[in-house]
């Protein structure tokens, strides 16, 4: 069985892999604000799939294994230098892009010392979530057609990728809120969704200064920078 097919037999019939509907980076905020219930629900029938079988955390190989066995092992990793392939050595762009030091080392501590939170919180997370690859037609449809990055992770991973992706529609913020108007209560859910956020922001600011593109990393740091506050202050 495809990796396709066996992340289907794990999704709910509330979850599409074959949506139709527009590329939801077309929403307006104002049109977003209206659906951003719609984008939730869906998200958070993505973490209640059925994983019951599937080891570990991390992105799925091809036969929907994962990699590493705690949180920790997977988060940490994500970053090491030795691995082969696009970032061997990766630290070599402290030198040769517009990638901080000493921003990265910062963040990299505030999203490991977070892990502990993390831990133990394991879900099917679509890990893709930027508004370019959900589909919508802004009303009772959110889809999601391209499970390559998928694995098992805290589901608050997609939350905070959509974050990262347009930190102005105040994703954390909508989800409290969400949250407390249905009852859900999720544990130690501003440490979770710093150290998802930190996990995903840092390695997404490494891609952005590794093909030059300075204007994204301007945005992602000043996103990461503030998030602290934000969450704090819910």
């Amino acid at each position: 069985m495809g990796k396709d097919n066996i992340i289907k037999a794990m999704l709910s019939e509330k979850v599409s892999m074959t949506p139709n509907g527009f590329v939801a980076d077309q929403l307006s905020p104002e049109q977003f604000a209206d659906s951003y219930e719609l984008f939730f629900d869906k998200i958070l029938e993505i973490s209640l799939s059925d994983i019951a079988g599937v080891e570990g955390y991390g992105e799925f190989n091809d036969d929907c294994k994962t990699e590493y066995g705690t949180c920790r092992e997977f988060l940490i990793d994500t970053f090491a230098e030795a691995k082969e392939g696009y970032w061997f050595n990766w630290r070599e762009m402290f030198e040769t892009t517009v990638l901080e030091r000493e921003f990265f080392e910062k963040y990299f501590k505030e999203m490991e010392g977070r892990i502990r939170y993390c831990e133990g919180n394991r879900y099917l997370v679509y890990n893709n979530t930027f508004f370019v690859n959900m589909i919508t037609d802004g009303k009772t449809i959110v889809g999601f057609p391209d499970w390559s990055r998928s694995g098992i992770c805290d589901f608050l991973l997609d939350f905070a990728i959509m974050d990262l992706n347009k930190p102005y529609l105040k994703i954390p913020e909508l989800l409290a809120e969400y949250c407390k108007k249905r009852d859900i209560v999720i544990p130690d859910f501003k440490e979770r969704f710093l150290c998802m956020a930190y996990y995903k922001g840092i390695d997404t600011l490494r891609w952005h200064a590794s093909i030059d593109d300075t204007e994204s990393c301007m945005s992602i740091m000043k996103s990461i920078s503030e998030l602290k506050d934000r969450l704090y202050a819910l």
